[in-house]
């Protein structure tokens, strides 16, 4: 235990307080952005994005992730501000803790086994878009001093990098950041900045409790927000520690992620902040910038904090051209370049569910839906798949008048059809066979199947004879069919 805390504490201190400083520092304006877009005062995601961030580095299951306000959660929030106020929006913040906090317990993270490799890509390349969007705003109608910034800060980013002994010591966004600043104040250039952006707090956060009725009407109101909030962080969750593991080559414990997000909220609704997850565009710059443990998380939310507060009259001087330099870099690193090279060889039904969970994400901007059609699809196109390759074949005995049909493969809802079709109830036998000694059994569309193809021929006066069931697939059939029922099959036979 203690060699393990050492590991995702310690063993990469220099790079994570480095890193840490990064994420703080590009998360000031979006955690301000993402309150603005739920309707609230900007403190309420900036109090939000520091709880989350110093929470889950403690009770998380992903070192190196970074979590705190977001925009997926922020769109689910409007109505409810709208409608109801503050309030009512740290209450529903804390029922979504307590609802992701049962999602832990019951094991619900390892669902995202089921979701495929091209769903997640096209997630990743969706969230890449409209990382790149929300920075269009910043480059519209504006001075050609912000896309001088914007593309120094780009250069700065990509070619610090190589410059002997520093290139490779100090985080080459951080550079961006602090070089663009300087040279913004020192030549007085009239740009955009954080402090237009809306007002920081100067207040540390203070324990509150939602002045909320404790009843019936108000848990009705806020419950159907807390699900979708709930649902839609542990999704961005999981597939953003999904692509930390693979960045970083190690795994997470997803059902303690889960966990983590909802005693992460809870602390947030508990300190006047709203519901927040995981964040792929700052977990890509905490990665990128070296960040690999708990440390780097616990700094951000910290520093994070520290500058809003207590430096804020300077913080507000940072352009934000620099910060969309940054941002933009995540955007490249992000998207997955070689999926467009791997049309051409892909299966076109992978290339199918990419695509579409790209568009459905950019176009609604909502992640969970995204996500929903491409698992969906997925599925789809597996079953269809799968149930393509069962195969049915048959022999006939002429001397004892008995047809053997042989069935290899997978039989369920999907292939019913096909494996009904295969059967020539019009042939003159005196027995039928069906060898299922290579066949599986997956559900009661199987089974009743089975029991119409016995149940036709015994109809025409045919004996039927199924063997070689192996257990999975006898245990369902025993428990489901009918056509070893005298009883049930008489009373069908009677109904024809």
């Amino acid at each position: 235990m203690l060699q393990r805390m050492k590991q995702e504490w310690f063993s990469n201190v220099r790079n994570d307080l480095l890193s840490g400083t990064v994420v703080a520092l590009a998360l000031i304006p979006e955690a301000i952005a993402f309150s603005i877009i739920a309707g609230v005062d900007p403190k309420v995601g900036l109090y939000a994005s520091f709880c989350i961030a110093v929470i889950i580095a403690f009770v998380g299951g992903r070192p190196g992730m970074i979590s705190a306000a977001t925009g997926a959660m922020a769109l689910l929030m409007v109505t409810l501000v709208k409608e109801h106020g503050l309030e009512y929006l740290l209450a529903a913040t804390l029922l979504t803790g307590v609802f992701q906090i049962i999602a832990g317990f019951l094991k619900l993270g390892d669902l995202m086994r089921f979701v495929s490799r091209s769903v997640v890509t096209g997630f990743v390349n969706a969230l890449a878009i409209l990382i790149f969007m929300a920075q269009l705003p910043e480059l519209t109608n504006v001075t050609w001093h912000v896309y001088a910034m914007t593309a120094a800060g780009l250069g700065i980013i990509y070619l610090f990098p190589y410059i002997p002994v520093v290139g490779k010591s100090l985080p080459s966004p951080l550079v961006c950041i602090i070089l663009l600043t300087a040279v913004a104040m020192v030549m007085g250039l009239d740009i955009r900045t954080v402090g237009d952006m809306g007002e920081l707090p100067d207040t540390l956060p203070v324990f509150l409790w939602p002045d909320v009725p404790l009843n019936l009407e108000t848990l009705l109101i806020i419950l159907p927000y807390s699900l979708g909030l709930a649902v839609v962080g542990l999704l961005e969750s999981m597939m953003t520690a999904s692509i930390v593991d693979e960045l970083t080559d190690t795994t997470s414990s997803r059902n303690q992620e889960c966990k983590g997000q909802g005693i992460a909220n809870i602390g947030a609704g508990l300190l006047g902040g709203m519901a927040g997850c995981a964040m792929i565009g700052q977990s890509v710059i905490n990665v990128k910038s070296g960040g690999r443990g708990r440390l780097s998380a616990f700094v951000a939310g910290l520093f994070l904090i520290i500058l809003v507060v207590f430096l804020d009259e300077w913080i507000s001087q940072i352009p934000m051209a620099a910060l969309v330099a940054v941002m933009i870099m995540v955007s490249i690193g992000t998207f997955s370049w070689e999926s467009i090279r791997d049309l051409r060889k892909h299966p076109l039904s992978t290339n199918i569910v990419m695509l579409a969970t790209v568009a459905v994400v950019v176009m609604t901007h909502n992640l969970a839906l995204g996500v929903f059609v491409g698992v969906l699809l997925a599925a789809l196109f597996f079953a269809n798949k799968v149930g393509q390759y069962m195969r049915i074949s048959s022999a006939k005995d002429s001397a004892s008048e008995t047809r053997t049909y042989t069935i290899t493969g997978q039989v369920f809802f999907a292939s019913c059809e096909k494996f009904n079709a295969a059967f020539d109830f019009k042939e003159v036998l005196d027995k039928v066979v069906i060898d299922l000694s290579q066949a599986h059994f997956w559900d009661i569309s199987a089974v009743s199947a089975l029991d119409k193809v016995v149940i036709k021929f015994r109809r025409e006066g045919v004996e039927v004879e199924v063997i070689g069931l192996n257990e999975a697939s006898r245990t369902i059939v025993d428990k489901l069919a009918v056509h070893d029922k005298p009883e049930q099959v008489d009373k069908i036979m009677a109904g024809h």
